[in-house]
């Protein structure tokens, strides 16, 4: 007995859980893991009804930890669906026992870090599921329902038992360290809370997350929904929230006029102003086809990031709205619990010295880089000049001559898979401009621009330019449902589990498609906003104006033998709202560039396209590609 007593000691002691170089390993028990409920103060009062909001906070810890006297670090997701929608690839909600204590916590982090020492903490927004208060989308109520649980976390907050009353309760248990994950708005509200300079949040890990509401909702004054904050904040709300939060919802209403006009709403929900406050490190993840938390949002938050000297890494996928343990899972889940170890229980295993960049190049193949975007990467320009039709025009890095123009007619009901499928075509809606077959393969990392010079023919007028690969290649059919994946009905476990909540979940496969074209990057804006971004302004018909599209953030290689495209028109059906007319628009050719991110610059662009054959034959047959982009969601989340 005295051998099984000194043995069990050994196992359970604080040393064990780092008992792996650079590993922490499962030793706790799962199945004995406290689990609790507390309410934390918010020291706002978003609701009005004369009490500051509590917010309701699960937590599953181990016990054995406490009982040593030892103190965790926090594995934290704070989100608006674990009531409304849902998490993860199947939806699974919060449940809890019939005295409210937790269950099922959705996700496998619970599951999997619970026995390795960490305390996984799941945050209900102010007014959401269990909480006091009111949805404010991204704004001040949000970011501080998880700020206040971090400050509580350090000892700097208050929480208590119940949501109204309850006796005062401390996280004597934590050592104040916390890592915040989420997908879509719960990444959105790690980007918000690190970008307050929070103490005691290590590091954050945002998986296809908003870094400015603005750019959700619209880009460069085009409208990408056609619904605001007000809608999305109705979709989440409680019952309860609903009947006490009107104010709140009219504010959100008038605060985000359809205009696309930049308001103070906006300044507040936009965090790539802040991120020289951001203190922790980040590991930021997203699909290179997302077309609801668009890639805009990636590049922009990434770059400020990079301007700042932030501690960071990055996966690219080519899913649209997906989690990586959909589609990467084993890497997935071995990278977490590394960037986790070091950054929260500080294991020195190399994961901040291994390369910043994944990137997938083919479904289920992946590249890597020590920087990102590439080095050698430089912004190059290329310039389109007029082919042998009207309208198939020509990329290369000549100007145009003088007086050279190509022009279209915005047409609604079509879209960017309607535009490259006839790229070889003239066609009326669209106007396309490409290179002849690459002689070596071409690689676009980073963030571009296509500047125009165009002019109207009514007051109004949307522009889209996007930039295709023509050529032949199997990608993740991001237009379908499962934007890339399919789910299987057989499941894997991922740590460890109990009756009420198994760890195990859904396998998924690639779901992928053959196309003849690929379109990569894409920018969208009102005309209108020519002279400030921040403001549009009624146009003259007949008079041209320039115009800059910043198209979202890529990597994509296009192949030896394929050919680079760059296409402008108007709205892109399913993506952008339509303009109040239909316009045709004049582009002058010579005023009319775009700077590309292209790795080895100018020189790679030299070399990819010296001596190629002319790009055109005209009247080919339409090249296919994935089917129009479906109309997207409304809401952040997908999963």
């Amino acid at each position: 007995m005295t051998a099984v007593v000194a043995l069990l000691s050994v196992l359970l002691s604080p040393a064990v859980a780092q008992a792996a170089p650079g590993e922490s390993r499962p030793v706790y028990s799962y199945d004995h893991a406290i689990r609790e409920s507390v309410w934390v103060d918010t020291r706002l009062d978003g609701d009005a009804d004369g009490r500051t909001d509590r917010v309701a906070v699960d937590i599953v810890r181990p016990s054995e930890p406490a009982r040593q006297g030892r103190r965790i670090p926090v594995i934290m997701d704070a989100s608006p669906y674990y009531s409304c929608c849902g998490r993860g690839n199947e939806s699974q909600k919060k449940t809890y026992d019939a005295t409210g204590r937790p269950v099922q916590f959705p996700l496998f982090y619970d599951n999997y870090f619970v026995p390795r020492g960490y305390a996984t903490v799941l945050v209900d927004l102010a007014g959401t599921n269990r909480s006091d208060g009111c949805v404010d989308v991204g704004g001040r109520s949000d970011v501080q329902s998880a700020r206040a649980v971090v400050d509580w976390l350090g000892g700097r907050g208050r929480a208590y038992t119940a949501r109204t009353g309850g006796s005062p309760v401390t996280a004597g248990w934590s050592n104040g360290s916390t890592g915040m994950i989420g997908k879509s708005w719960d990444a959105t509200i790690a980007n918000g809370v690190a970008a307050t300079g929070v103490k005691g949040l290590k590091t954050i890990v945002p998986i296809a997350g908003i870094s400015s509401w603005y750019d959700y909702y619209f880009s460069q004054g085009a409208p990408l929904y056609d619904s605001g904050p007000d809608g999305l904040a109705d979709a989440v709300d409680s019952p309860g929230a609903h009947k006490r939060c009107a104010a709140v919802q009219r504010k959100l209403a008038e605060g985000a006029p359809r205009s696309g006009d930049w308001t103070g709403l906006w300044t507040e929900r936009d965090y790539v102003r802040h991120a020289d406050r951001v203190r922790a490190s980040v590991f930021l993840v997203h699909g290179l086809q997302d077309l609801n938390v668009r890639t805009r949002n990636a590049g922009q938050w990434w770059d400020a990031l990079a301007r700042h000297g932030v501690e960071r890494k990055i996966w690219l996928s080519g899913t649209g709205h997906v989690d990586p343990f959909d589609y990467r899972r084993g890497a997935w889940v071995r990278t977490l619990h590394h960037w986790f170890d070091h950054y929260l229980m500080g294991y020195d295993n190399g994961i901040e010295r291994a390369p910043m960049a994944d990137v997938e190049r083919a479904p289920g193949t992946w590249s890597t880089d020590r920087r990102w975007p590439a080095p050698g990467t430089a912004a190059t320009t290329l310039r389109p000049g007029p082919g042998s039709a009207p309208g198939v025009g020509v990329l290369g890095t000549g100007r145009a001559p003088q007086g050279a123009t190509e022009a279209f007619t915005d047409d609604p009901a079509l879209s960017e898979a309607d535009w490259a499928a006839g790229i070889d075509r003239t066609t009326p809606a669209k106007v396309g401009f490409s290179t002849g077959p690459l002689r070596a393969p071409l690689r676009l990392s980073g963030s571009g621009s296509v500047t125009v010079t165009a002019t109207p023919s009514t007051t109004t007028a949307h522009l889209t330019a996007v930039l295709v690969d023509l050529g032949p290649a199997t990608i993740r059919n991001y237009a379908a449902d499962g934007e890339g994946i399919t789910t299987l009905d057989r499941r894997t476990c991922w740590g460890a589990g109990t009756k009420g909540d198994t760890g195990c979940f859904k396998e998924t496969a690639a779901d992928t498609a053959k196309v003849a074209h690929t379109v990569f990057s894409r920018g969208w804006a009102d005309l209108g906003t020519y002279a400030d971004p921040h403001k549009g302004r009624p146009l003259t018909p007949g008079k041209p104006y320039t115009l800059t599209l910043n198209l979202a953030a890529a990597d994509h290689i296009v192949p030896a033998g394929h050919r680079l495209a760059l296409i402008v028109a108007g709205t892109d059906a399913g993506l952008i709202d339509p303009p109040a007319s239909r316009p045709r628009l004049t582009l002058d050719l010579s005023r009319t560039a775009a700077r590309l991110p292209l790795t080895g610059g100018a020189a790679a662009l030299a070399r990819a396209t010296a001596g190629a054959a002319p790009p055109h034959v005209p009247g080919t047959a339409p090249l296919d590609g994935l089917a129009p982009p479906r109309t997207l969601s409304r809401l952040p989340y997908a999963g």
